[in-house]
Formats: C-alpha cells, structure tokens, sequence
C-alpha cells in the first residue's frame, strides 16, 4: 500500500474504533500515524506473501487501538511523564534488584510488605522473576507459562498484583517483568489444544509427522541443556507428533512464522504494558525464528519481530521500554538495540553479560587484559539505549566473550577457559570460590558457573576456614564486582541476597523439582530474623548492606553516572586496574578498581592523558583528596579495592 493510501486505511480506521484524533486520543493518534509504514513495512518483510496478510495486518492495528482503549488514565500520564524525561531509563537515579516473589518473601502480599526494605537500601526498581501460571515441577523458574494473564496461585492474584503495582507507583518505583517470547508451557490451552488434534493450535507451534524436518534442524542447531535435557525435538503421543523443544521438553517453541502467534503474543506483551510494567523483559528473543540450516540463534527475522513490538509498543504503550535478554556473544549483543535503520529502535535495553563475564574473568585472575580486549564492541552501543549491568543474577554466568579476545590478550582460550572453571569451582589449588560447575557439555566441554555472589566471591570457604585474611579479602571482592557494575554505565540490577552477602543455599538439593539444577545454590530463600544483622555492626550483613547501599548513593548523587555513552577506556598502565573516565560538561571522574591482591600501582601520568589535566582529585568512595604528582610517581589502590576519583583543577 503506498503511503497516502496507508494513511487514508489508518485514518479511517481510527475514526471506525471511535478514536477522538482532535482532543482526547490526539497523541495516540498521531503516533498511530506516524509508525503506520515502519509497522506495515516489518511486518510484510516476515508475512507479507502469506494468505490472508490483509486480515492479519488489520488484526494486529486493531489490536494496537484495543490495547490502547484499555490503557489507565494513571498509565496515560505515566507516559506523557517519561516522555518529558525523554529515555528515562538512562536516568542515574534508577537503581533495581532482581528477585524471586517466594523466595524473597513468601508472595505477592508479602513483597507489597517488604518495600520499605528496598526503601531503606536505596532500591527503586524491581524485576519480579516470573510470577505468571506454570506447572509445578515443569516450571523452569517460571519460564514454562501455562496462561500468561493469570497470577500462579503459589504467588498470589491478579488482585494482588494490581494492589502491588499501585503501591510501587505510590512509592515512585519501576517494575520490570518477564514475558516468555520463545516458548509455552505444554499444559498451555494452546499446547492441549494441540495435543487434541487441533490443526489451527498446533500451527502455532513446531508439529513434525516423522523426524524427516527435525532431524534436518537437529544437524545445525546445538542443544542448550545437553545434560539435562539433549535434543531439540519431543515426541508427544497424543497426538502422534514430533515438537520443537529447544529448552526443555516441557516447553513448546512458537512457530512466529505463524501471524496468529505474533498478534496473539502482541497482546500478551501489551497487556503486560498495561498492567503498569516500566520494562517488559523479553526472555530468550535469539532463540525466536528457525531456520533449516542455521543455528536456529540471532536470525535477522528474530531481529525483525522485536523492531515491530518495538513500533507497537510507541504506539499504544510508550512509556514502557523493552529490555532484550539476549545472552549472546558481543557482536551479537549489540545488534538487538537495533541496526542501519533501526539503530537504537529495537531493544532499549539490554544485558551486559560480556562485561558480567569478563569481571569474573579479572576476579580470577588477578589480570584485566581480557576485559581490556573485549571493550570494543560493547562500547558500540547506541546514544539512547542502555544497559542492564549486574555481577549475578537467577542464572548461570556463561564465559560468552569470543577466543579471539582471550588471545589478544596473550592467553590460550581453552586452557584459560578451563582455568576459570576450575577455579570459580573450587578445584584449582589457591582458589577460595565455592561455584559449581553447571551445564556441561561433555562433548565440547563447555561448562558455565553457578554460585552466590559471595560464594564466589570466597566469602564461603572463608568462614569455613575460618580465616580472617580471606574473610577480608571475600567482602573486599563482593563490593569492587558491585562497585565496577555500578558505575561501568547502565542501570544496575542486584540479585536479591547480595547485598546481605547470602552464600550459597543448598537446600535446593532436597528439593526433587529443583535438585538437577544447580542454579538453585544462587536462589536464596530469604530469612528476614538473618536479614536482621544488617543492622548489627560488625556483621558481614552489615559490611555489606552498607556498602551496597553506599554505592547507589553515590550514583545517584552524580547525574555524570547516567547513561550518555560517556565512558572513556584509560590507558592500561597497570594490568591489575580496569580504569576508565565518566564525563559531561561539567565533570570528569576517573573509576578505577584493583583486582590484585596485592596493592597496584597506577602512574599520575595516566591522569593527564585525556584532555586537561586535573591538579587535584577527590575519592567519592573514601573522602580522601590527592595532589596529582608527577609522572616517575603513584597513585595506589590496595588489595582489591577502588577509586572513585572527581578531577578538579587548583
């Protein structure tokens, strides 16, 4: 359809859904119009030589209005709020954790309890780990969704939930929750359906006669759980076919090849947007179109399905921003704010797990060269998007980041590689962390980390040896991963349990439905008399609820810590020290941080570098002021430890 025909169509529209284009419904309206082709040219790229293209076309505008309709008035000012703000999820002052509704206080009832505790830590955001129906047992953490509107008992209500989101908007918090793109429950109405022979359900995901198309994609697309659960294709007999099942055998792939899945998922995804979620996680978007042929991972149309929730979230919810959750090699990362056309119009948000990984990395190994090889890419995010940035979080910790940036650094990538596995699982002589290994692959013997920040960290093993030395040195390294997270750029996102220093939780292993997964170590079940210590000086509790608390007040004192793509590597005068430069107009504050446990030694000359040199800085970490000396002398970090360091000029 040409471009005035387009709008004619989309003007007519608006006028039959009774949309008031002069007053009331104006800006809805003229975002409608205005996204109009960006929607029509997207979606035609994936359906448009299908039968029946004009009634999916015009279901999914009418979907856009209908969602619209239904929005709150408390969510229409919401929106013309952010949109004042302009990319308010750049903003310094958000500051977010990531929990388990159950976990972290019984339900939904109980968290709506507990904000007072985020209150008082300096916690404004939350992402609620999956909260929606699914099977007991067959779960996956709640990423295998039997209904998508329906609260799962075990957590609550709808009722409850709405009552939550109203008291986090009375509290001037952000919410983030999950929605599972990829994939359903098998006990989702759309799997029985399926499974009782419904032709139009089961087109709705990947249904095989024989193994003849399964085994074709089994050839090029490799498996995710080899251990515990290999193969990418199920066979259901009741209705005698073979699906796709990439996670796991209980969670059925969507066929997005199908306009009937995206129109019924876009509803999905807005009526998330209008129960008041400020970011809507899209889990596993990689993973969303396959391919014979292919990995089945990071194909241009699964890019092209999140760019047309992108314009159909503007339209009808555009004060609710997208986060990606594509935990994917670097290159690849950077490709899901978007590119040519499109850059920083796909995702808004995504996760930094390269700079996640290459922490551990330095943790390790006493050594930042790695982290130092691997910026380039993830420094090409686009001006207006953002990252999540975290040292943990539910799942395991993958060593994503590419060989080639192992070698650049001097290092041979298998055995550095199996170097960090064994010593993040306590195996390598002088390792203090008590991780375990999770998923391995036999075949290829790849492996990623399971473990609690502090347990990571050495904080377990410490206290088991009951050594003060590494007790020390274990809270040392929970604060500089947390500090270097938080001020890198982005929004910060805790795992709940880490600001108390929470070990890991074996308790998971006398659990039948949990113990095959040692993710569980790092889901805590929260013990709020334990949590009680953060209050009691002297206790690691206390250390390290302060210091994390510390740490977003810092933040958030300092708007230069907002997301403007305002960071700047330093030189590597030390391969000990990851350093690098905030600035805006009005200041310049150079971040450093020591992995060695010993102390490190930077040159003055290393400040003087990046335009004009600064006589004076102050720590914002410790108080303390420094004169710049010269250059044949040193500025020193102790053993793991950090430098917030404000230039000023006498």
């Amino acid at each position: 359809m040409n471009s005035s025909a387009l709008i004619a169509f989309g003007t007519q529209l608006l006028k039959v859904k009774n949309i008031d284009s002069e007053k009331k419904d104006k800006a809805f309206s003229d975002r409608f119009l205005q996204h109009l082709h960006s929607i029509e040219s997207l979606f035609d790229s994936i359906y448009g030589f299908q039968i029946g293209r004009n009634e999916s076309f015009n279901a999914l505008l009418e979907s856009l209005i209908e969602n619209y309709q239904q929005r709150s008035t408390t969510l229409l000012n919401k929106d013309i709020e952010k949109a004042e703000k302009g990319n308010w999820y750049l903003s310094n002052n958000i500051t977010g954790m990531s929990l388990y509704v159950d976990r972290f206080a019984g339900n939904i009832n109980g968290l709506a309890e507990k904000l007072n505790y985020f209150e008082e830590l300096g916690v404004n955001f939350l992402h609620l780990m999956p909260v929606f129906e699914s099977p007991e047992g067959e779960s996956d953490g709640g990423y295998a969704v039997s209904d998508f509107r329906k609260v799962d008992p075990r957590f609550g209500t709808n009722k409850d939930l709405n009552a939550l989101v109203q008291k986090m908007n009375d509290n001037n918090m952000y919410l983030m929750l999950d929605i599972v793109l990829n994939h359903t429950s098998h006990k989702h109405e759309w799997a029985e359906k399926a499974k009782a022979g419904d032709k139009y359900y089961q087109d709705f995901f990947y249904c095989y006669d024989n193994r003849d198309i399964p085994n074709q994609l089994d050839q090029t697309m490799p498996e995710i759980f080899p251990e515990s659960s290999p193969g990418n294709f199920t066979y259901i007999p009741e209705c005698n076919k073979w699906v796709m099942t990439v996670f796991h055998h209980y969670q059925w792939d969507l066929n997005y090849s199908n306009p009937n899945v995206f129109i019924a998922m876009i509803n999905n995804v807005l009526h998330y947007a209008n129960l008041g979620v400020d970011i809507l996680r899209i889990d596993a978007p990689a993973f969303i179109w396959k391919q014979i042929g292919t990995t089945c991972q990071n194909l241009h149309q699964a890019h092209t399905l999140l760019r047309l929730i992108k314009q159909c979230v503007l339209v009808a919810s555009p004060g609710m921003a997208i986060l990606g959750e594509a935990i994917v090699a670097p290159d690849e990362i950077i490709k899901y704010f978007g590119t040519a056309h499109y850059t920083a119009k796909e995702c808004d948000v995504a996760y930094n797990a390269t700079q996640m990984a290459l922490q551990w990395d330095a943790l390790a190994t006493g050594d930042t060269r790695v982290m130092m090889s691997a910026q380039h890419p993830i420094m090409q995010k686009p001006f207006g998007c953002t990252w999540i940035s975290y040292t943990r979080c539910h799942d395991d910790i993958g060593l994503g980041y590419d060989d080639y940036m192992i070698e650049r650094a001097g290092f041979n990538p298998y055995q550095h590689r199996t170097y960090l596995k064994n010593y993040f699982a306590g195996w390598h002589d002088g390792s203090s962390s008590a991780g375990a290994l999770f998923s391995v692959n036999p075949k290829t013997g790849d492996a990623r980390i399971s473990g609690s920040l502090a347990s990571l960290c050495g904080l377990e093993k410490a206290v088991e040896w009951k050594s003060e030395t590494e007790i020390e040195n274990a809270l040392k390294k929970i604060i500089l991963m947390q500090a270097q997270s938080f001020f890198m750029g982005g929004i910060p996102m805790l795992f709940y349990g880490d600001e108390l220093a929470y070990i890991n939780d074996y308790s998971y292993l006398q659990d039948p439905s949990k113990s095959y997964d040692n993710r569980w170590m790092h889901r805590p079940i929260m013990n709020w008399e334990h949590n009680e210590k953060r209050k009691v000086k002297g206790t690691f509790e206390n250390r390290i609820f302060s210091d994390t608390k510390k740490l977003i007040e810092t933040r958030q004192a300092l708007s230069v810590f907002s997301d403007t793509k305002n960071v700047t590597w330093m030189t590597p005068h030390n391969i000990h020290v990851a350093g690098f430069i905030r600035h805006d107009e009005n200041k310049k504050i150079y971040c450093l941080f020591n992995y060695k446990n010993t102390a490190s030694f930077v040159t003055w000359y290393a400040f003087k570098e990046y335009g004009e040199r600064p006589s004076i800085l102050h720590d914002h970490w410790t108080g303390q002021y420094f004169k710049v000396g010269n250059d044949n002398e040193y500025f020193v970090l102790p053993p793991y430890s950090f430098a917030i360091l404000e230039a000023y000029n006498a």
